[in-house]
C-alpha cells in the first residue's frame, strides 16, 4: 500500500510536469495554438483537474470534476465547465457542513 505522502508526492508531481506544455500553449505564437489547442483542453487539463482535486478532496472528487469539465467543455464551452467546477465546489461544501451536522 502506497503511504498518503507518497501519493501525495506523486500526484504533486504529476501535476507540475503536466502544467508545464499548457504554459507553452499559452505563450506560443498564435500560429501553432491549433496544434497544441485539442491536446491542451481534453488531455492536459483534465490530468491537472484529476490530479489537484485528488490531492485536496479524493479520487472520487477528482473523478466528478474531470467528468463534469469534459462534458461542459465539449457541450458549451470554457465559462460553462468553469462554471461547473464552482458548482462543483460549492455543493462539496453543502455536503461537507451536513455531514458535520448530522454527526453532531
Amino acid at each position: 500500500m502506497i503511504r498518503a505522502a507518497t501519493k501525495r508526492s506523486i500526484l504533486r508531481w504529476i501535476h507540475l510536469v503536466v502544467a508545464i506544455p499548457i504554459l507553452g500553449y499559452i505563450y506560443s505564437p498564435f500560429a501553432e495554438l491549433p496544434s497544441y489547442a485539442a491536446v491542451t483542453r481534453f488531455v492536459f487539463a483534465p490530468v491537472i483537474i484529476l490530479a489537484g482535486y485528488w490531492m485536496y478532496a479524493g479520487a472520487v472528487f477528482a473523478v466528478i470534476g474531470v467528468a463534469l469539465w469534459l462534458g461542459a467543455y465539449r457541450l458549451s464551452g470554457l465559462p460553462a465547465a468553469a462554471l461547473t467546477q464552482i458548482a462543483l465546489f460549492i455543493a462539496r461544501k453543502i455536503w461537507l457542513v451536513m455531514r458535520a451536522r448530522r454527526s453532531k
